[in-house]
């Protein structure tokens, strides 16, 4: 897609102007003209006819005005016009009489003295000489005024999706560009802003491209421009040598390659601009990425990938492997553990119940031989109203024979609700 514009018609095709008729007779019974009348008839002429002129001249008269407007007789063998340039426009030199100049503007008529002049909008030097000084001079203001800072300048693009180009539409530059582009990174949109890259007033269509481009807004915004054209004489080059261009380039939002000319070929703009290409083949290489190389450098980064993943994966299937044949041994371990422990339980728990199925039968056996042992006890005589005779030391006296013995002077007598001490006399 290209964004375009109805061409200028040349600075150098001027066309003739239109015959005029010749003033109605008094013999037609016509009124005749007014000094007025005609003038502005003769005005409406010259300015609708010859607005946008290029003349080539000496400068003779030259007048800088305490007004800040200039005044000068532009001449040659064999005519003169009086021009103005008022002050509101700039010039890359200083003007003096003597000066062989190209001025481009439009012609305009003063009634009040019939006489009509160029109103000159752009004027140069004509001579390598005159141009070198206007270019020196326009350098060491700019340089002053910060445009050439290395720090204000933007880093261009690495992936742009939109490119914009400011050249002329028929140069060979434009063929370079795109030939490049296409073969380099045809992914790029590109979008073409003709300009006429030289002559008087060219500098001026250079300076609009860029300043409609930083209009754009949208899918259709460049994110890089290039501006430039093929190589020439330091006269071809000029317009990128006028203060027009130098301050869109600086003004530009968009970062702007400038390719002007050949590598040998420096100008102005080349200073502005946030990136310089020695040609216009140079600027579309600079301005995008080579497809082949981003393809190269995608293979590579895919194989290194896939050869990071599969170490990876190697490195994680041998500690996988480690966990389960440590998990399987942990395992057979646990499943030992839980069998022996299982059969420690059961062999627990058939004690248990052997152990408590003999206590039970003890149990029984000491219950029957309490039973028998408390009936062949001699205390239990004593439930059928009986006593019991015992020595002081609990031992039993069943016979006669016993207390005879004259060592036992006291014993006890027990009851069937207690005991009694008895005491013997004299044996």
């Amino acid at each position: 897609m290209a964004l375009r514009r109805t061409p200028s018609p040349s600075l150098f095709d001027t066309p003739l102007p239109r015959s005029v008729s010749s003033a109605p007779s008094r013999e037609q019974g016509q009124a005749p003209l007014t000094v007025g009348g005609l003038t502005k008839a003769i005005r409406g002429l010259l300015e609708s006819t010859f607005n946008d002129v290029v003349v080539e001249g000496e400068i003779s008269n030259f007048t800088d005005h305490r007004s800040g407007h200039r005044y000068w007789t532009l001449k040659d063998s064999d005519a003169s016009i009086s021009c103005v340039f008022w002050k509101t426009r700039t010039a890359n030199f200083d003007i003096k009489d003597g000066m062989k100049v190209v001025c481009r503007g439009k012609l305009s008529v003063y009634p009040p003295r019939g006489a009509y002049q160029l109103d000159v909008l752009q004027v140069r030097p004509v001579g390598i000489g005159e141009l070198q000084k206007a270019l020196e001079a326009l350098q060491k203001k700019l340089h002053a005024e910060g445009l050439f800072d290395p720090s204000r300048k933007r880093p261009i693009p690495d992936y742009p999706k939109v490119l914009g180009i400011v050249t002329s539409e028929t140069g060979a530059a434009l063929h370079d560009i795109l030939t490049v582009l296409r073969r380099r990174y045809p992914l790029v949109r590109v979008l073409l802003r003709p300009a006429t890259v030289q002559g008087v007033g060219a500098e001026l269509e250079i300076a609009r491209a860029i300043q409609e481009f930083n209009l754009v807004t949208g899918k259709n915004r460049p994110d890089v421009l290039i501006v430039g054209r093929g190589g020439g004489s330091l006269e071809d080059l000029w317009s990128f040598n006028e203060e027009a261009v130098a301050r869109a380039i600086f003004a530009s939002q968009i970062p702007i390659i400038s390719a002007v000319g050949h590598e040998v070929d420096v100008t102005i703009a080349d200073m502005v601009a946030d990136l310089r290409a020695p040609t216009p083949t140079a600027a579309a290489e600079l301005a995008t990425p080579d497809i082949a190389e981003l393809l190269q450098n995608i293979q590579a980064m895919s194989y290194g990938i896939r050869q990071s993943v599969l170490s990876d994966l190697r490195q994680k299937s041998r500690a996988l492997e480690h966990f389960v044949s440590g998990y399987a041994l942990n395992a057979l371990v646990v499943n030992n553990l839980n069998t022996k422990r299982e059969r420690v339980e059961n062999l627990i728990s058939g004690i248990r119940t052997k152990l408590k199925h003999s206590l039970e039968k003890h149990h029984l056996t000491l219950d029957r031989d309490l039973s028998r042992l408390k009936v062949l006890s001699p205390y239990a005589v004593l439930e059928r109203g009986y006593a019991l005779l015992e020595t002081t030391e609990g031992d039993l006296i069943s016979r006669k024979s016993t207390l005879d013995d004259k060592s036992i002077r006291e014993a006890v007598l027990v009851l069937l609700d207690g005991k009694v001490g008895v005491r013997f006399g004299d044996k």
